[in-house]
């Protein structure tokens, strides 16, 4: 068992999550920004410091944006570097977890409650079924968890880097331009911040239009208000992508207890989303459309929720 309080922190590219697991639940959330600190030890400092923590934590669970499979570990889209081991000592921590970070996802969605979710189709899931999430972000995070005799077991792998695959014409296009900058055009490529940024400006060069450079939430933002129409479609293809890419995640695990979509992207998306053609894509798959319409897809739509599967594991034997 762990002592209290525990630390727990989801560290992406961008943002460095941060927050403390008490008897009474996580508490003292706070995110710093992965630029203003030249390492992770740095940063956890400052978040103790920051919340005046008179008791330095003895137990820590993490989560990296990146592959966990020795002791060091590097995020994929951020300088940060780390050995495990060095820091555990360097903190002074009795146990310290580093996990990926859709893996502490994959931990967490047999934790979320009806209003911590949104459904987007497909039927009931299935008890003690498979479970698939991934979540577009600053980059593209995919993971699922399968039931096993006594408990769950989270997966860890990089499906964010699988090769992308066309369904139209268009989308054909826009991924053989993509091959010409890219010596491989992985499904991170579009389904990320930096993705969206990638479609909006592939499609108006495509078109021969030249637009402005814009930043990803500028895409979004402007595909929402519908002020550009390379943004509406750029907007529109990830979704539809997304879809793809979602049903390949299913087919692949027999995800029949559900796919779930994190990451911070979808949920800003709002309508738009909802009523794209994800759903229609999801289900796209030839002879096994009936078998994709009957699973349920959710967007989650609580605040960080790799929090709860960090407790998670914090809570499992050893």
């Amino acid at each position: 068992m762990y002592s209290f309080p525990a630390l727990v922190a989801d560290i992406g590219a961008t943002n460095a999550r941060f927050a403390l697991v008490e008897p009474t639940g996580v508490t003292s959330p706070r995110i710093l920004r992965c630029v203003d600190y030249p390492s992770l030890e740095a940063a956890a400092r400052a978040f103790v410091e920051q919340i005046g923590c008179t008791t330095w934590p003895a137990d820590a669970a993490i989560a990296i944006a990146g592959p966990v499979n020795e002791d060091y570990v590097e995020l994929t889209n951020h300088a940060w570097s780390f050995s495990i081991r060095a820091l555990k000592d360097s903190l002074g921590l009795d146990r310290l977890q580093v996990i990926n970070d859709f893996t502490a996802q994959a931990l967490a969605v047999t934790q979320l409650g009806p209003t911590d979710v949104a459904q987007v189709g497909g039927g009931q899931a299935q008890p003690n079924k498979p479970i698939g999430i991934l979540g577009p972000g600053t980059g593209l995070g995919v993971s699922g968890i399968v039931p096993g005799r006594e408990r769950w077991t989270p997966l860890s792998g990089e499906g964010g880097h699988v090769t992308l695959c066309a369904t139209n014409e268009r989308e054909d296009r826009v991924i053989a331009r993509l091959r010409q900058r890219f010596s491989h055009v992985s499904a991170e490529r579009t389904l990320s911040g930096m993705g969206l940024t990638n479609l909006y400006e592939t499609l108006a060069s495509i078109d021969g239009v030249d637009v402005r450079a814009r930043e990803p939430h500028e895409v979004t933002e402007a595909a929402v208000g519908q002020q550009d129409p390379h943004c509406v479609e750029a907007v529109e293809m990830f979704c539809a992508m997304l879809g793809t890419i979602a049903g390949n995640l299913a087919l692949t695990l027999g995800a029949t207890g559900g796919i779930f979509i994190g990451g911070g992207i979808v949920p800003k998306l709002g309508p738009l989303f909802y009523q794209s053609d994800f759903r229609r894509q999801f289900e796209a798959k030839g002879r096994f459309a009936s078998y994709l319409e009957e699973i349920p897809t959710f967007v989650i739509t609580r605040d960080t929720p790799a929090f709860l599967g960090l407790k998670a594991l914090l809570e499992m034997p050893e």
